[in-house]
């Protein structure tokens, strides 16, 4: 018993306690007045259009290694046919969603955690408080509805980069028919799938903005320590997208058909 309550009172869970208070505060205070439209509208931007560049290159060569191994794999059982449905669907479902999120945690979350880690160690976010306004709403609050957005957008938009690839290395590399890439792709493809990646993707988008901006609301000792939240936002949001999807992948039925 003494072993199990040492485990409990661990850092570990007074980190993760305090990252869900965190995280719900700054939820809550999304739907309460005053609303943040320009800061918001701001990280929009820095979310969204900022990252579409390493999306379109995570994106394009995902599909395209996939379904040159998809393809190759299938060939030695003369399924090939087949190989462009089954990348349709895992780029969709699982491949684009993840990654999309895993690149936006490294980019936009080390971002937020450095920004708002800066300004915790200058004291700004302490003279928000002698100004009466809640830093939580005005920082935390926006990012999160910012990235809850954008990611889904994002999302899509590397599905269609995604399946690109895969047509660049199915029809013009392998030599595949390109209706029967259209038809194979279509025969198995559900609009839930592409449901099933945008509710992947907003779960994402407010663990990388809620983990990012508590790391950097809560940092200290200097320029090492700005240091350190981000090297935690990024890592943590990481390991907890990894940890939703498969969650996700639990509780949400592969298709609606039956």
């Amino acid at each position: 018993m003494k072993l199990i309550k040492r485990f409990l009172d661990s850092s570990i869970f007074f980190l993760l306690g305090d990252m869900a208070i965190f995280s719900f505060e700054a939820i809550k205070n999304i739907f309460s007045p005053p609303f943040e439209k320009k800061e918001t509208l701001k990280q929009m931007f820095e979310i969204g259009v900022s990252s579409l560049q390493v999306v379109s290159l995570t994106s394009l060569f995902t599909g395209m290694v996939f379904s040159l191994q998809t393809y190759l794999g299938f060939k030695k059982f003369g399924a090939e046919a087949y190989s462009a449905s089954i990348m349709g669907v895992s780029i969709t479902k699982e491949l684009v969603p993840v990654l999309v999120g895993l690149m936006v945690a490294g980019r936009v979350g080390a971002s937020i955690a450095a920004e708002l880690g800066t300004m915790k160690v200058t004291e700004q976010i302490d003279a928000l408080f002698t100004l009466g306004t809640d830093p939580i709403k005005f920082l935390a609050s926006p990012r999160i509805i910012a990235a809850s957005l954008m990611l889904p957008v994002l999302v899509i938009y590397g599905d269609v980069i995604g399946i690109i690839g895969s047509y660049i290395v199915d029809v013009l590399v392998m030599e595949m028919n390109p209706t029967n890439f259209v038809e194979s792709i279509l025969s198995h493809f559900e609009v839930w799938d592409i449901i099933t990646g945008l509710i992947k993707a907003v779960s994402f988008g407010t663990i990388i903005a809620s983990v990012s901006s508590y790391y950097g609301m809560r940092t200290e000792g200097g320029a090492e320590g700005v240091g350190k939240a981000t090297t935690f936002a990024v890592v943590t949001s990481s390991v907890l997208i990894l940890v939703a999807d498969f969650i996700w992948g639990k509780v949400l039925p592969f298709s609606l058909k039956g």
